[in-house]
């Protein structure tokens, strides 16, 4: 029997060329995203500006925001396309928790 929901991990590294609102209301949109098709399982955890292993598009640091959430299968291949396609985001990660 396929499992109802199952837990997911997504780390997000945005770009810091836009300015922290550009930022923020980019956090606030997966927050709802990831709301509207699951649940978080914990606060969205910011870590804040880092430094990139190796430049990206010619940017050595990034915005770093870890979501922790419970959702269908399907939806996580769907939030990785979106946070593929978006611009402001550098590199995303979406794993099984």
């Amino acid at each position: 029997m396929a499992k109802l929901n199952e837990s997911y991990e997504a780390m997000v590294v945005f770009s810091l060329k836009k300015d922290e609102e550009a930022i923020q209301a980019l956090v606030a949109k997966f927050k709802a995203l990831i709301e509207k098709n699951g649940t978080l399982t914990e606060e969205v955890n910011e870590w804040g500006k880092r430094k990139l292993a190796y430049p990206i598009n010619y940017e050595a640091e990034g915005y770093y925001v870890l979501y922790t959430f419970t959702a269908k299968p399907e939806f996580p291949a769907e939030l990785n396309r979106v946070l593929n396609i978006t611009d402001g985001v550098l590199r995303a990660l979406v794993t099984t928790k």
